[in-house]
Order: structure tokens, then C-alpha cells, then sequence
């Protein structure tokens, strides 16, 4: 757990790059509003329409008794939405590291600069970025699917579903938000996530840290420069530790 707590250390510790380069960390704030406005609006209609689309998903349930008819129907419809904040949120991540590729690079080259020693410059191409979000998208998609089976079990559903969304997307968060400086030091997928694999624990709590605060309403919008500072300050953590031997190397 201690390794946990420190990840989650990591997140907080970005948000001190506000006082110190205010200028590039508040430029990260536009790619972050753009998308949360879009996807903001794509969960507002999902919950307008949701009573709708449970009652359409569950006609067999019309004849039972209305206190298990509308637990079933509040259950199903906390697995979808939940389900659909979950993909909210690593679509978020995903497209924002996109649409705001020049800002965050600033941001992470900023934060090598004031840890000091060398910055790396073997820049990643912008279609990687592309590539890198539709396969963080995908890899969402199949945890927020896993996250809505896991809300069917009775009674605890819900709460193991969220728990289980939780720790998977930031595993995830926490491979995406550090890869940028890792794939500048000209690391591959494999090597990089071996070394989150050494330090999973940290990278864990970085991660639900972060996730945890793009659950609270614009929280994402907020949180999105600090954790690009912060994953680059993790990264560098990571990298002092020591990096694996690549296979046959």
C-alpha cells in the first residue's frame, strides 16, 4: 500500500507545477474543456434517456413485483451509465492527449526541465498519438464491459462493478498518462510496461488517483494538466529505479 499512496502522491505533486510554470499548465486546460463539453453532452443525453432505454431492455420484468421490477431496472440502468462514465473517461484521456498533443508536450518537456538532467527529444509522431488513443478507447471499452457483468451480481453488483472500473481504468490511465515520456527515451510498449509492471503499485495509485478526480463534475478539465505534469514526475521515478533489460539484450 505504500507504493499506492506514493503513486497517488505523484497526481498531487502535478498540481504544483501551477505555481511554478502557470503559463503552459493553464494552456492544457483548452484540449481538456473542448472534450468535456462534447462528452459531457453525450452523458447528459444518455441519462435523459435512460428511465426510456431500461424499461425498453427489461419488457419481461412489467408483470413482477414493482419493488424487484424497479430494483432490477435501477440496476441495469447503474451498469450502463456507469458503463458509459467509464468510457467517458478513457475516451477523455484518449482524445485530449490528441486534440492537445502541443500543449501537453509542453507541459511534460517543462516538468523534465525542472527535474533536471537531460530532456529527450526523439519526439513521438503524431499518428502514434492517434493509435495510442484508439487503443486506449478500445481497452476502455472492454473494462467498462467487464465493470456493467460484474454490476448484474445481486445486491453487491453495483458497488464491485464501480470498484472494478475504478482499478482497471487506472491501470490504464496510468500506462497512457506516462507513455509520452517513456516513448521519448525511445522505449517501446513492451519495455515500458514491464517497468510499470515492476512498479504497479505506483503506477496503481497514480492512476485511480487521477481517475477518482474525473469522476467529480469538470474535475477532468482540472486535473488534466496536473496529471500530465505528474505522470512525467512519475515516469522520471520510475526511470531512477532502474530500467529492465530488454529480452536477449
Amino acid at each position: 500500500m505504500r507504493e499506492f499512496f506514493r503513486g497517488m502522491g505523484f497526481l498531487f505533486r502535478g498540481f504544483g507545477w501551477w505555481r511554478r510554470r502557470p503559463g503552459a499548465m493553464a494552456l492544457g486546460l483548452v484540449p481538456a474543456a473542448i472534450v468535456a463539453v462534447v462528452l459531457g453532452g453525450a452523458l447528459t443525453a444518455l441519462g435523459f434517456f435512460l428511465p426510456q432505454l431500461t424499461t425498453a431492455a427489461t419488457p419481461f420484468a412489467e408483470g413482477w413485483v414493482p419493488f424487484w421490477r424497479d430494483f432490477l431496472r435501477f440496476g441495469f440502468g447503474a451498469a450502463v451509465f456507469g458503463g458509459a462514465l467509464f468510457i467517458a473517461i478513457v475516451s477523455f484521456t484518449a482524445l485530449t492527449l490528441v486534440v492537445g498533443e502541443p500543449f501537453y508536450e509542453r507541459i511534460w518537456r517543462t516538468v523534465e526541465r525542472d527535474l533536471g538532467g537531460p530532456v529527450p527529444d526523439e519526439g513521438s509522431p503524431f499518428w502514434r498519438s492517434v493509435v495510442d488513443g484508439v487503443s486506449l478507447i478500445g481497452r476502455g471499452i472492454l473494462v467498462a464491459l467487464l465493470a456493467a457483468l460484474v454490476g448484474f451480481i445481486p445486491v453487491v453488483g453495483t458497488v464491485l462493478g464501480f470498484i472494478t472500473g475504478v482499478l482497471l481504468t487506472g491501470w490504464l490511465l496510468g500506462d497512457e498518462l506516462s507513455s509520452r515520456s517513456f516513448a521519448a527515451r525511445g522505449m517501446t510498449a513492451d519495455v515500458r510496461r514491464g517497468l510499470l509492471r515492476r512498479h504497479r503499485g505506483r503506477a496503481l495509485g497514480f492512476g485511480v488517483a487521477t481517475q477518482l478526480f474525473f469522476l467529480i463534475p469538470f474535475g477532468a478539465v482540472v486535473v488534466m494538466p496536473a496529471a500530465v505534469a505528474g505522470s512525467t514526475a512519475l515516469s522520471r521515478s520510475m526511470l531512477e529505479d532502474g530500467i529492465p533489460r530488454r529480452a536477449g539484450g
